[in-house]
Parts: structure tokens; C-alpha cells; sequence
């Protein structure tokens, strides 16, 4: 049943955060406000992290208090999240912490540093506070990240090299990183910039160095965290460790071992087993294995998240079956490659690129039949009731998916491109959702009976499924930083989605005969027809109302979490609704976007 704290959730759909990100003006206020925060810190049970609605709802409690405006609700998170984490960041030994720096701190005229993968590559040339800040930090023993964004932090932490994060951003910046850094249970501590304007910014420089030198308190509560079954599911796939929960049938060396990653000098019947054991190994979220262990972690007792328990606790079957599901991801992500001919995946060159598209979909096929042996290979273990159910729930899933890539792939065939709303929102519903829903079942199966589960689990995963590639269209037209090769990428590779049926929907008879002209007449720049295109869509109030369905979808999602009786099953899965879910404010599809698509594969 719905408590008055979820009712209140479902409420609150997401909405713009901008007005909520103004930074106090003077440093009295801004140490009062910390000080206040840091009270409130000491009066909280620390055994469970905090949720962002929760953390929103303090902040705002805090604030009324002290009778400031609703303004500084953003920085106030911040600061209570980071004395929420004070004691355990500073339990961490230096050298397992990462300090993290921005880019903008650094004077942007004459800056002798490059960029390399992970961010800037700093010179101590004493022209900026990065310099100062970084030394200090280096001489303690942290590992050091000039950088921006979570993507690359939680890399770098899930990793395994460091167990805190203490940082410095901006609250753009810090907004994300509370999605997928702090709600995860993963110890951190952050100062707000002064501004956001990403130009020669500035910080509380004391506050900087108080972080970077926090003593523990005498005694410590661990919190329960997700980031020993995040490190649990991308270990999986390490080479050695894939190789040893896999042995090879066929042996040979690994790819990576041939002379330019080809095929010569291998045996021809081990080819194939080379190449899906090196593509699995790739890269990628892992966050479908994830998904299955933590629902399993949370229906046993949530042992491996309150460190009562290690890998070496889970059993080898239940983890051969988390590993199937990616898997069968991995395949589908070589089939989309050849369908949709995909230059580049994981940063290389796509499989059917690399060594053809026939070798490629016999890839695929291999991975399919992997996942599904990684199942079957455990009856013994799991028990025949088991393994029968979870390899019917892969199988429902998997033809799921295959309808809805089929159902976009006939569409993007057929000469009258007019999709209708609902049609759009059928394909999502059988394309994307069944992974969500494999990963949650499976994991909810291997721990037990799923009986009073598997309903609640299906409508949460529908549409946190649907929810999630409606963000994604979203994300091809979004006019910030995070679109770094290309804008409006749907359009002109003929993808069927739901922006593109709402506008077919509801723009006149001439609008609607030019929008899909636009797809495919290429008399004109890619430029020219993005951009118009983009007009096109903003006369429909394609965004808004594409947000609007998010929202909805998101209070669907809550609904189903509220069927839920299992508390940590609960937090879960609100974790991967606030971390799967990056919601735009309207406002920024109002303002041409700056990055233009330049080349397309077809």
C-alpha cells in the first residue's frame, strides 16, 4: 500500500531544477547553512544511503527553518549529502580516496594542460587553484582527476581503485552526480562552485582543504551501498575472470593475443568463440547483470550491499545467470550493428566492419546460445523448477525484443514513414522493456518463488523501459554538452520514435508532408533539415508533451514499486528509476543545438 511519503512522490513528477541551483551569496550564510546541515547529519540513521526525494524534502525543511528561499535547495543537498558521508569518506584511507577537480577552475587564457581519456592532464604550473589543491592532495596520497561529469568518476571507482570521492563542481554537475554516484551508497563529499558558468569559476578554498583532510569520527555506520554488486557484475567480464566462470570449449589463445586482433593463425572452428568471448569483454554498463544480482542481493538479505557478505559468498550458478543476460545484450548489440550498419561500438570498429557481416551475425548467434548454456549448465545447482523458469523468462524476453526490432525495422521500410503515437510506444514497450524485465525476474527467481512478484516487477520494468527510450529520443535532440558527435541522429537515420509520431500526430497536412520530406531528401545539409526539423517539432510541442509521458511513466513506475512489500527491493529499484533516468527541463530543446551531425552510416 502507498505510504503519504510515496503518494507525495508520485506528485512530484520531475519538473525544471534550474530555479533550484542558486548558490548563497555571502560565506556567513553559506557556513551557517553547513553548520545547520551538519546537525541535521548527526541526527540520521547512516545504515541506509539517503533517496534524492528525501534528500530534497530535508534540504527544503532546512531551509524554511532558517528562512531562506527555496533557491538554494541544490547546494543544500550537496552539503547535507556530503556530512551525511563526512565519517565514512574520512574512514577511507587517502589513497583509496579520488579527488576530483573541474576544468573550469583552471584560468581558461594560456593553460599549458591537454586532455587525455580521463580529463585534463594538469602541470603543476602554479597558475590556478588546481595546482594548489592538487599538490596538497597528491602529497596525502589521493589519486587525482581533472575532469567533468560522473561517467568517468564511477568508471574509474567501480574499477575497484578507489572507495570515496571527494570533489569540487558545479551544481549542473553535482545534480548528476547525486544520480549515479551518491545514491549508489558510494561515500562522497562535494563543494559547490560559486557559479556555473563554466569560465574561471571559484570555490571556498577552506572548504576545499577541510574535505580534503577529514578526520573519522570515533565510530563509523556503514552504509548499505550498491558498489560491491557494481564491482561484482563488471568483474565478471574481466578476461580471467571470464575464463574461469567460462571455460572455453575450444581453447586458443585470446584475441587480443593474434597479431592485430585478426584471425590468422587461429583455428577456424575456434574463431568464433575468440571473437564473443573478446566482445563480451569490451566495455559497456554491465548494468543488466547488475540489475540481476541486486534484486537477488536484496530478496536474500541484502548481504553483499551491507558487506556481510563477498563474491566469494554468491554462488557460481547465480552468477553464470546474471552473466547470461549480458550475453544476450551483447548479441543483440552485434545484430542492431549489422541492421542499422553501425561504424563503431565500444570505441572500435563495429564486429560486421571488423570481420564481416556474415561472421558477425554467426557471432551473435553464438552469444544467444552462451547465454543460454550459462543457464542450462546449472540445472544440478539451481534446481530443474529453477533453471526451467529462468530460461522461459529469457526466452519470453528475447522474442519481445526480437518483435519490437522487427517491427522498427519494417517501418523503416515501408515508403509511408506516419507512425502514430501509440505504435511508437508498442515497440518501446517490446523492445526495450523485456531487458529490464529479463534482469529483474531473473534475479528475483534465482533467490525464490516469484509468485507475489512477477506483476509488480513486469509494470515497473514496461515502463521504466518506455520511460527510458523516450529520454533517449529526447537525448538525440538535447543542446548541451553531453551531445559531443551529433544531434538529430534518429531523423536521419529513418529510426521510427516517439517524437517523430507525435509531430506526424498532431502538425498540419503541408508541416507534415515537409517533416517527412526531411527524412529523406538529401538536396539539403544535414544541417539545414536537423535544424528544421527541430522547428518543426517545437510548432508540435513534441518535447513537452514527450515529457509529459515521462512523467507519467514515472509515476506508473512508483505505482508498482508501492505493490512492493520488500523494503530493499523497494529502495532498488527507486535507485534505478532516479539513476536510469536523466529528465531534461524543456527549456534546453528551445536552443538550437551547437553540434551538428556531419556524417551518417547507412
Amino acid at each position: 500500500m502507498a505510504t503519504a511519503a510515496t503518494g507525495n512522490r508520485r506528485e512530484a513528477a520531475r519538473r525544471a531544477t534550474s530555479h533550484l541551483k542558486l548558490v548563497p551569496p555571502s560565506l556567513d550564510l553559506r557556513e551557517s547553512l553547513r553548520e545547520r546541515c551538519r546537525q541535521l547529519a548527526g541526527r540520521l540513521d547512516k545504515s541506509r544511503p539517503l533517496g534524492k526525494d528525501e534528500m530534497e524534502r530535508l534540504a527544503r525543511e532546512l531551509l524554511a527553518e532558517a528562512g531562506e528561499p527555496e533557491g538554494y535547495v541544490g547546494w543544500t543537498m550537496v552539503v547535507l549529502a556530503s556530512e551525511f558521508w563526512r565519517d565514512q569518506v574520512a574512514a577511507v584511507p587517502p589513497s583509496r580516496r579520488l579527488f576530483l577537480l573541474p576544468h573550469c577552475l583552471k584560468h581558461a587564457e594560456g593553460c599549458p594542460a591537454d586532455y587525455d581519456e580521463f580529463g585534463l592532464n594538469c602541470k603543476e604550473c602554479g597558475a590556478c587553484s588546481i595546482a594548489d589543491f592538487r599538490g596538497m592532495a597528491e602529497e596525502m596520497g589521493y589519486r587525482v582527476l581533472v575532469a567533468e561529469g560522473s561517467p568517468v568518476v564511477l568508471k574509474v571507482i567501480v574499477s575497484g581503485y578507489v572507495d570515496a570521492i571527494v570533489g569540487v563542481a558545479c551544481l549542473n554537475v553535482l545534480e548528476k552526480a547525486i544520480d549515479k554516484i551518491l545514491l549508489a551508497g558510494i561515500p562522497c563529499m562535494a563543494v559547490p562552485l560559486l557559479s556555473s558558468d563554466c569560465r574561471n569559476t571559484s570555490v571556498d578554498e577552506p572548504w576545499v582543504r577541510d574535505i580534503l583532510q577529514v578526520e573519522a569520527a570515533s565510530e563509523v555506520v556503514k552504509t548499505e551501498s550498491y558498489l560491491p554488486v557494481m564491482r561484482l557484475a563488471a568483474g565478471l567480464f574481466e578476461a580471467d575472470r571470464l575464463e574461469q566462470l567460462v571455460p572455453r570449449l575450444r581453447g586458443g589463445p585470446r584475441l587480443s593475443q593474434v597479431p592485430e586482433g585478426g584471425l590468422q593463425g587461429l583455428d577456424p572452428v575456434a574463431a568464433t568463440e575468440a571473437i564473443a568471448y573478446d566482445f563480451l569483454t569490451k566495455g559497456g554498463k554491465y548494468s543488466r547483470p547488475f540489475i540481476a544480482l541486486a534484486v537477488y542481493d536484496a530478496l536474500t538479505g541484502g548481504k553483499l550491499g551491507s558487506g556481510d557478505e563477498t563474491e566469494q559468498d554468491v554462488s557460481e550458478s547465480v552468477l553464470r545467470a546474471a552473466m547470461s543476460i549480458e550475453a544476450f545484450h551483447k548479441a543483440s548489440l552485434v545484430h542492431d550493428d549489422i541492421q542499422d550498419d553501425d561504424l563503431y561500438r565500444y570505441g572500435e570498429p563495429s564486429l560486421h566492419r571488423r570481420f564481416g557481416g556474415a561472421t558477425a551475425i554467426n557471432v551473435g548467434d553464438y552469444l544467444i546460445g552462451m547465454g543460454y548454456r550459462l543457464v542450462s549448465g546449472e540445472t544440478a545447482a539451481l534446481g530443474a523448477a529453477v533453471t526451467a523458469d529462468v530460461l522461459s523468462l529469457l526466452a519470453d524476453a528475447h522474442m519481445r525484443l526480437s518483435e519490437g526490432q522487427g517491427a522498427e525495422l519494417a517501418w523503416r521500410d515501408v515508403h509511408d514513414k506516419r507512425l502514430k503515437p501509440i505504435d511508437a510506444l508498442k515497440v518501446y514497450v517490446l523492445k526495450t522493456a523485456p531487458a529490464f524485465e529479463a534482469a529483474l525476474l531473473t534475479g528475483a527467481r534465482l533467490a525464490g518463488p516469484i509468485d507475489d512478484l512477477r506483476d509488480p516487477l513486469k509494470k515497473f520494468a514496461r515502463n521504466l523501459g518506455v520511460g527510458f527510450q523516450i529520454l533517449n529520443d529526447l537525448q538525440d535532440w538535447r543542446a548541451d554538452d553531453s551531445n559531443k558527435c551529433a544531434v538529430g541522429t534518429d531523423l536521419l537515420g529513418g529510426r521510427p520514435t516517439l517524437l517523430w509520431a507525435l509531430a506526424c500526430d498532431s502538425l498540419s497536412a503541408s508541416d507534415s508532408d515537409e517533416l517527412l520530406s526531411l527524412a529523406t531528401d538529401d538536396s539539403q545539409s544535414q544541417a539545414v533539415r536537423v535544424e528544421r526539423a527541430r522547428q518543426l517539432f517545437l510548432k508540435a510541442d513534441v518535447f513537452a508533451r514527450a515529457l509529459q509521458l515521462v512523467d507519467k511513466h514515472r509515476i506508473r513506475a512508483l505505482a508498482a514499486i508501492d505493490e512492493l512489500e520488500n523494503e530493499r527491493l523497494r529502495h532498488l529499484l527507486q535507485y534505478l528509476l532516479d539513476t536510469v533516468w536523466d529528465r531534461p527541463d524543456e527549456s534546453e530543446f528551445e536552443t538550437r543545438p551547437a553540434v551538428i551531425p556531419l556524417t551518417l552510416p547507412r
